[in-house]
């Protein structure tokens, strides 16, 4: 009592408070502490308590405090004059009371009628208005008040507040119907007679002080629109606190001068290109030399890019001229690295020499292979597969390569080939068969390394879609095709692809169907 008798008397110093129902235990008060020590000091005998007079008014409903010695001493909470409850049977809340979670429990008395108890007033302060909210849902509170404090802060309460009543007559009545959140409009009347506004949001956080804005911006109240902005602009959001804030700074208009930051949070001032944007940060990606920080950023690309993404509605973030720009840069910088690689000559080349070399021509293979998922993801990669089957500089210096980095232009192709084998790219035909005239045996010379240097390479979905898209050529073709391959895989066995099922649907089709037409 002690701890809740010092909070109420250093909040008193900066402004008047109001009343509150008290729904809580019942605390110790003087007349019952003398009670109880009456009743210790006689040898452990219970002593009775006085019998109440019938004649004597019910406590609840009289204002006055002379009944107090009336009455049972256990219901007395605290020396002051008690009030009544509120006419409509709504409790009474004010902006002053003060809940200590924190504090040790005290000695509970036994179990009474909750009682409504207001403190002394300090003279020349007074509470002279009520306040009552009523909610769609049907809840209710009561507030008592003191309207000078309430009318200088709000102008909707100063133009809403009664004139004043004369002495003897009731107190004045504020009545505000339909509201839709009556703890976000308590708060914000609280907030009112709050001196230090900063040290409440801390406690409340983020949610609580939006709704406290959208209240203090239909009531006008400046001073609480201001702390409410100063708060939520200077703390994180998370991405529900964010969606809740927009749609109110949509639906209210605040003062540029004190809305400004938060404002520059949620719209970006300058109006920046998403698709070239999504281009520095595919070249920052492709231009990394750290190989786990790439594939770290190659992920995070991924999950923005990607279609079923809360970030990617639609394809405007991506521009299809630049991320073929990209590839082209990818492309040259290989053929510029076994062009190198073969004028140094590996006569001269040593071990110090050959390891930069494979990185280099690791890392642009993974960047083109990379690009070539998201050209697919996006419906994007028929020119892909142009620009791959038009690279005759590359497809004659990989027989010239040393085997130990040449089997990484054969990765690109397996990822090509696995497109056009489920259906993913559609092509022309010639421009099949051009891809396959120029990168076909290079994938069969390669296959033995993809196997024992995978580095996530699906090889049997690899065999398989390799040989589904040989399937799309002509007749013709596929025979000539299956032949290389039928030569290489009877010589190398497992070091080439088992492409036998494919065969054996190119044979049906081409002799045992042929054959049944002829003799009809």
């Amino acid at each position: 009592m002690a701890d809740a008798s010092y909070h109420l008397r250093r909040r008193s110093a900066a402004l008047p408070r109001g009343w509150c129902c008290s729904f809580g235990g019942t605390p110790q008060s003087p007349e019952h502490r003398a009670l109880s020590a009456a009743s210790g000091g006689g040898g452990g005998g219970a002593r009775k308590l006085p019998p109440k007079s019938p004649s004597v008014p019910s406590f609840h409903s009289s204002p006055s405090s002379k009944l107090a010695g009336l009455i049972d001493p256990r219901r007395i909470l605290s020396p002051g004059r008690v009030s009544p409850i509120d006419p409509d049977g709504s409790p009474a809340v004010a902006f002053g009371a003060t809940l200590e979670e924190d504090a040790p429990p005290r000695e509970q008395a036994p179990s009474v009628p909750f009682v409504a108890v207001r403190e002394e007033q300090e003279e020349g302060l007074g509470l002279d208005l009520k306040l009552c909210l009523r909610g769609r849902d049907g809840r209710s509170v009561v507030m008592e008040l003191d309207s000078t404090v309430l009318c200088q802060s709000s102008a909707f309460f100063a133009a809403m507040a009664p004139p004043e009543a004369t002495v003897g007559c009731e107190s004045r009545r504020i009545e505000v119907d339909g509201v839709e959140n009556v703890e976000a409009f308590k708060e914000t009347v609280e907030l009112m007679f709050e001196p230090d506004p900063m040290r409440w949001f801390v406690r409340a956080g983020v949610s609580r002080a939006i709704g406290v804005l959208e209240i203090s911006s239909s009531i006008m109240f400046d001073r609480g629109i201001k702390s409410c902005l100063e708060y939520i602009e200077a703390v994180p959001w998370n991405e529900s606190e964010e969606e809740k804030l927009k749609n109110l700074v949509a639906r209210c208009t605040f003062d540029e001068a004190v809305s400004k930051d938060v404002l520059a949070r949620l719209q970006p001032q300058c109006q920046s290109s998403s698709e070239e944007f999504t281009v520095q940060l595919i070249q920052s990606v492709t231009g990394s030399t750290n190989t786990g920080a790439r594939k770290e950023m190659q992920s995070l690309v991924n999950g923005l890019l990607n279609k079923s993404s809360v970030y990617q509605k639609d394809l405007s973030g991506l521009n299809k001229g630049s991320l073929y720009q990209i590839c082209c840069c990818c492309l040259n910088s290989l053929v510029e690295h076994f062009k190198e690689d073969l004028t140094i000559g590996r006569a001269f080349q040593t071990v110090s020499h050959s390891k930069p070399m494979i990185e280099r021509v690791s890392k642009q293979t993974e960047n083109l292979n990379w690009l070539f998922d998201i050209l697919v993801n996006n419906d994007m990669a028929e020119e892909f597969v142009e620009l791959w089957a038009k690279q005759e500089d590359l497809i004659m210096m990989h027989g010239q390569a040393s085997a130990m980095f040449r089997y990484e232009l054969s990765r690109i192709s397996a990822n090509v080939f696995i497109a056009l084998g489920k259906g993913k790219v559609q092509c022309p035909s010639d421009l099949r068969s051009q891809l396959f005239y120029g990168w076909f045996r290079p994938m069969l010379m390669d296959f033995g390394w993809l196997q024992r240097c995978s580095k996530g390479l699906d090889m049997r979905m690899l065999e398989e879609n390799l040989g589904q898209a040989l399937l799309t050529l002509p007749l013709q073709q596929q025979q000539r095709l299956f032949e290389e391959w039928f030569q290489c895989f009877a010589s190398r066995g497992t070091e080439c692809p088992n492409l036998s099922r494919a065969f054996q649907v190119w044979w049906r089709r081409s002799f045992v169907r042929s054959s049944v037409e002829s003799r009809r």
